[in-house]
């Protein structure tokens, strides 16, 4: 990265979920002379599936998809001085870190430096009898048994530090979205963190790209109202930042999709609570007096007037924890009187739950998918479908009640009503996440750095 604190910085989102698409950042790192490439792979419960993975020895504790991800920008990072930085160490950023070092290696490039950002796993850091879970009169003592990770969300200081070691790829584990862009401008610049109002602007130019094909039209689009082109081959966006901190958001020309004053309005208000004080580790960002300004150039919009408050001294904790086991069975009718049908094949599953298995306490979930899945207080009166596909469910803190559903799904074929088919089903466990806090002061990062 260039060390002229006056050019404007270039960082571009190659992912805004762990199952995002590759050829996106691709297009970016070869044609969009980018300083920084951000990955942003971890959801809420992204990283407690990855503790638990790796605890059971399924996977490593990483994103499958992150060596891929390096293998295909890789090469045209090198060539352009662009720093790959991404959260997709999940579990297990030291592991995630060797297995990018030797995937650098074999690409031919050596001396690209491989930095690990740890610190985040807190879980024996953890005051349970005096942590509580966020919305519940409860603390984590009372689900101790069920506890399976615990990771804080760090700031941008360990990147900060990492980047110093001018590495080819920074590899975390559980940081915050925003700050994985915030930190490459900050280092680009040399700002003080004190200067909360700079820091508020990097970090709103972080949580506009974070989700990626998101700010670019991918969810913004309706297909009626809001019309965006080229959705097959919807670009990603990256941002311009000034050293004053006012930025400039963008894609390629040749990509789909689209980027206005509404597509960015829309997505900086996503997941946001209170947007006079969005809480990060970094800064408190006030969002009021932002100014979202289309150039007369298609698809750029500029930045400014964000606001910083001094951060918590709490860290937001999440927790993943085991929450027993599901079971799903689906079968379709088809014809008339398949609504019917249907209801009566969900009647005939209740009525044998309750007075055969002697399951009354545990509750069946009955969707019927094109109906009612999304809003099942909908009853219909008039309207016959031609199809529907009814969906049972069980949660229950043990596995043979969601195999038992799979099985009395399953006896609909021939023990009636008439005409189901295609039954499919699956069992599985689940994690639960829950939210907490910890002091700021017991929390450190840590970085390993890899030649």
């Amino acid at each position: 990265m260039s060390s002229t604190p006056s050019t404007p910085i270039r960082i571009g989102v190659g992912a805004g979920f762990a199952g995002d698409r590759l050829d996106p950042a691709i297009e970016l790192a070869e044609h969009a002379a980018l300083d920084a490439l951000i990955f942003e792979c971890l959801a809420e419960r992204t990283i407690a599936l990855a503790h638990l993975a790796r605890m059971e020895g399924t996977t490593a504790g990483f994103d499958p998809l992150l060596t891929e991800r390096v293998r295909t920008t890789l090469p045209a990072a090198r060539e352009n001085r662009t720093v790959l930085i991404t959260n997709a160490g999940a579990a297990d950023p030291i592991a995630a870190a060797a297995a990018v070092k030797d995937l650098v290696e074999q690409l031919g490039h050596g001396d690209g430096v491989v930095a690990a950002v740890t610190g985040d796993d807190v879980l024996d850091r953890l005051d349970l009898r005096h942590s509580p879970i966020f919305g519940s009169e409860d603390t984590l003592w009372d689900i101790k048994d069920r506890l399976v990770s615990a990771n804080a969300y760090l700031g941008a200081g360990g990147i900060l530090e990492a980047l110093d070691v001018e590495p080819a790829i920074i590899i975390t584990g559980r940081t915050s979205d925003a700050a994985l862009f915030l930190a490459p401008i900050m280092h680009r610049f040399g700002w003080n963190p004190a200067d909360l109002d700079l820091v508020a602007a990097g970090t709103l130019v972080g949580h506009l790209l974070e989700c990626a094909g998101q700010l670019t039209g991918g969810y913004f689009a309706d297909g009626r109202r809001k019309v965006v082109p080229g959705l097959a081959r919807l670009g990603f966006p990256f941002a311009q930042v000034a050293p004053d901190g006012t930025s400039l958001i963008t894609k390629l020309a040749d990509t789909g999709g689209r980027i206005d004053r509404m597509t960015c309005l829309e997505q900086m208000l996503y997941e946001v609570d209170n947007p006079h004080a969005y809480l990060t580790p970094d800064v408190v960002l006030d969002m009021s007096n932002v100014t979202l300004m289309e150039t007369q150039q298609p698809d750029q919009v500029q930045i400014s007037g964000a606001v910083g408050r001094a951060a918590p001294d709490t860290l937001k904790v999440t927790v993943g924890v085991r929450d027993g086991f599901i079971g799903e069975a689906e079968i379709s009718y088809a014809g008339q009187g398949c609504l019917a049908r249907a209801q009566m094949a969900a009647d005939i599953v209740a009525e044998r739950w309750t007075d055969v298995h002697n399951l009354a306490g545990i509750e069946i979930t009955r969707h019927i998918i094109g109906l009612n899945s999304c809003r099942p207080w909908y009853q219909p009166t008039d309207y016959q479908p031609p199809e529907v596909r009814l969906r049972l469910s069980v949660l229950s803190v043990h596995r043979e009640p969601a195999v038992l559903l799979a099985r009395e799904v399953e006896a609909l074929y021939t023990n009636g009503p008439a005409g189901g088919g295609g039954v499919t089903s699956r069992v599985r466990a689940t994690l639960g996440v829950v939210s907490t806090i910890i002091a700021r002061a017991d929390v450190a990062h840590k970085i390993t750095v890899l030649r």
